[in-house]
């Protein structure tokens, strides 16, 4: 009767996951209950999920959805949430590590937020995890979180390959999750090829502290460089990484002197609100100087609602990472990290896509340099610039980073 409660919670709660049918098979772990589930409008494949209650009135909820991506979600009948309101919730594993999910309120009573692989990771591992999002905490028992986070992963790859039909007991035979795997070895042939590669970062403090992405300086071997447009190189050093956020943070040699540093905006951007992004695209093929590109914000989060991203319309190219994205005032409102992937989109839609292009938040840039202690800036917006101006005052602190890397690296650019 204990697991037939349970299941009908599973059900009542994943109908309204993704607009979901199912379950499809089964997952059976300790108090875990779950299985494969479809989209009620197209019938296809859309995640694989598991639900276990809690004394505390939560129901706690993972997935891994169809494109591969790990889910948590967090439901109570006494959540009264606005749809599509964000929550940034702190998770503590086994009292020792911690992170940060940003999590969206797709159903008034359910926050789901995207665990990057090192939370999922952790999650696996762990015995407790403690959950704090403003002044709530809430403590979670984690019994067989690993052998749940198996079946899951189980589950996506046996249904993508024999379709929801085919589903049985996703517990039988499972597979380790994606995100435990080691990196695939480089081709044989190839061992240690390297090539040169760049990004863009910008001075974040009177002390020379540099912001860029993580993935700009992920696997490069030798020397980081960075230099102003017209101005020598210099070597940088890393002080500090967050894969999660995909941010880095690069310190100037103490002999380097900046004119000017950026500034972080402290009001919120807004949807409609116009930007300008810099940055150095094509480094070596296109002009040597910066490049300077305008949009607007055209959404407040990202893929898959990810709200640590803006989605923007300015454009942006390989190089572009790590460059800063300014608002008509010329505050820092952003960290451009990505676009959407033309070729994907054009193999899953048909369509090709015109200006999708993401930038970080502010929000997590603060906590990076918080955590890192930089005495950055903060500043509120005044009046508008031109274009030009902007750019002319960005020169001062945009920074060409450059290093030798990988191959294998240089694909994640």
């Amino acid at each position: 009767m204990l697991k037939w409660a349970v299941a009908c919670v599973l059900h009542v709660v994943l109908v309204g996951f993704a607009n979901a049918a199912g379950p499809f098979g089964s997952v059976n772990i300790g108090n875990w209950v779950g299985g494969a589930f479809s989209n009620d409008e197209s019938g296809a494949f859309s995640h694989c999920a598991a639900t276990a209650p809690y004394a505390n009135g939560v129901i706690l909820v993972v997935a891994q959805n169809a494109a591969g991506s790990w889910l948590l979600s967090f439901a109570s009948p006494g959540y009264k949430f606005n749809k599509g309101e964000n929550a940034a919730i702190d998770v503590i594993f086994d009292g020792q590590e911690q992170a940060r999910v940003f999590a969206t309120a797709n159903r008034s009573d359910m926050l789901t937020a995207i665990m990057p692989p090192n939370v999922v990771r952790s999650f696996q591992k762990a015995s407790l995890m403690v959950a704090t999002a403003g002044h709530t905490v809430l403590q979670f028992q984690l019994t067989s979180s690993g052998p749940v986070i198996a079946a899951l992963a189980n589950c996506v790859t046996k249904v993508k390959a024999d379709g929801l039909s085919k589903a049985g007991d996703f517990t039988k035979v499972a597979a380790k999750p994606a995100t435990a795997e080691k990196p695939a070895a480089p081709p044989a042939g190839k061992p240690g090829k390297t090539a040169s590669f760049s990004g863009t970062g910008f001075v974040a403090s009177a002390n020379g502290h540099i912001v860029t992405n993580h993935h700009v300086i992920e696997g490069c071997v030798g020397d980081i460089k960075g230099n102003l447009t017209g101005e020598a190189t210099m070597v940088l050093r890393v002080v500090s990484r967050d894969a999660v956020n995909d941010l880095a943070l690069l310190q100037a040699p103490a002999t380097a002197t900046f004119k000017d540093f950026a500034k972080i905006r402290d009001r919120s951007i807004r949807s409609g609100d116009s930007v300008v992004a810099i940055g150095f695209p094509y480094h070596g093929l296109l002009t040597s100087d910066f490049t300077v590109t305008t949009g607007i914000v055209s959404s407040l989060s990202g893929i898959l609602n990810d709200t640590r991203h803006l989605q923007i319309s300015a454009a942006v190219q390989p190089g572009n990472s790590g460059g800063p994205l300014f608002d008509t005032s010329g505050q820092l409102v952003g960290v451009v990290v990505a676009k959407l992937d033309a070729r994907t989109l054009m193999k899953a839609t048909g369509t090709i896509p015109e200006n999708i292009n993401f930038a970080i938040k502010t929000g997590a840039v603060r906590d990076f340099l918080d955590n890192s202690v930089v005495p950055y800036q903060t500043a509120e917006p005044k009046g508008e610039l031109k274009t030009t101006d902007i750019a002319g005052n960005a020169r001062a602190y945009t920074m060409l980073i450059s290093c030798t890397g990988t191959e294998q690296a240089d694909a994640k650019r």
